[in-house]
């Protein structure tokens, strides 16, 4: 055989050499990445199983200290009761880190009673929440954007309101729901509102099944000035007012006497979308497992009528 062509043979046998053991490096690396990924996965479902047990037993623990509140007092709900102290951080079981904390829902303005059962607008709610986005430094106007979302009144509100029309011209387009709304995030849904906007007013605001009314003895000071009408609720002040009370505070008298001066029939109004005990709360359960962490919230259902009874009837892993 010619020398040259016994030289060609090797090199092209080198490469081929070369080439298998590229293939195999990569085969081999391609192997060790699925196994590390699939690794990874599996730890991860592993923890979020574990996380969302954590949060069953925050929940417990919400609800046994709940129903306790409520057999020492029935009639009044406020922070100073204990329920309101933030738990954690405790190990739940080796490993795995739970903080956890409620918050009365009902010290928020509920968007779901500015329209009746009837689809009217609330007008004692409405211009409350006229009030509290002023004080907050937005457009009244929302007010009533809002109340045409939720109404199924085919009628846009005026001056200020939208309907399909205005939102099938959306891009993308969509339709108004007409319905009570279940997530106060659904203000981001009305024209122009917008996430900056909705950051300053998502503190303030919730969206429970109505009836539910505001707890006074747990509103903001903006909440509560809101219906009022004017300034007389310093948020610093009110914080120290309550933890100095042996009790709620405002108490539906003190509430009443800020009202002088105003409408006689401002009172008489407001007196109908008002009391002193809550029965919906948000529990917020921030959850670390080794470097992975979860923040889970649940709507969480205390009846009044079956002593006590606390169950959730939400679960989300975003707070609105």
């Amino acid at each position: 055989m010619n020398p040259k062509a016994r030289g060609k043979q090797r090199g092209i046998a080198l490469l081929v050499a070369i080439l298998l053991v590229a293939l195999g490096t990569m085969l081999a690396a391609t192997i060790a990445y699925e196994n590390t990924m699939t690794a990874r996965r599996g730890a991860g479902t592993y923890a979020f199983d574990e996380s969302l047990l954590a949060q069953e037993a925050a929940e417990a623990l919400a609800a046994y200290g709940l129903r306790e509140v409520y057999r020492a007092d029935q009639t009044h709900t406020y922070a100073a009761q204990g329920w309101a102290r933030p738990v954690g951080p405790i190990e739940v079981v080796p490993g795995v880190m739970l903080e956890a904390s409620l918050e009365d829902m009902q010290g928020r303005f509920n968007l779901n009673r500015l329209v009746n059962q009837d689809g009217s607008a609330n007008p004692t709610q409405v211009q409350a929440f006229q009030q509290l986005l002023a004080r907050l430094g937005l457009e009244p106007k929302w007010a009533g954007y809002a109340v045409d979302w939720i109404s199924h009144n085919q009628t846009p509100s005026i001056p200020d309101g939208a309907k399909d029309s205005v939102y099938m011209g959306q891009n993308p387009p969509y339709r108004a729901p007409m319905r009570y709304i279940t997530s106060a995030s659904e203000l981001l849904a009305l024209p122009q509102f917008g996430p900056d906007r909705y950051a300053q007013l998502a503190p303030y605001v919730t969206a429970l099944p109505w009836p539910a009314q505001l707890n006074i003895c747990t509103a903001s000071g903006k909440v509560l000035d809101a219906f009022l009408g004017h300034s007389e609720f310093d948020s610093d002040q009110l914080a120290r007012n309550r933890e100095a009370a042996p009790g709620c505070f405002p108490k539906i008298s003190d509430y009443q006497a800020a009202f002088t001066g105003t409408d006689p029939k401002a009172w008489t109004n407001v007196q109908k979308e008002i009391q002193v005990n809550s029965h919906y709360f948000r529990l917020t359960s921030f959850i670390s497992i080794g470097s992975t962490e979860f923040n889970l919230y649940s709507l969480l259902y205390q009846d009044g009528q079956n002593g006590g009874t606390v169950r959730p009837i939400l679960r989300s892993f975003t707070a609105d």
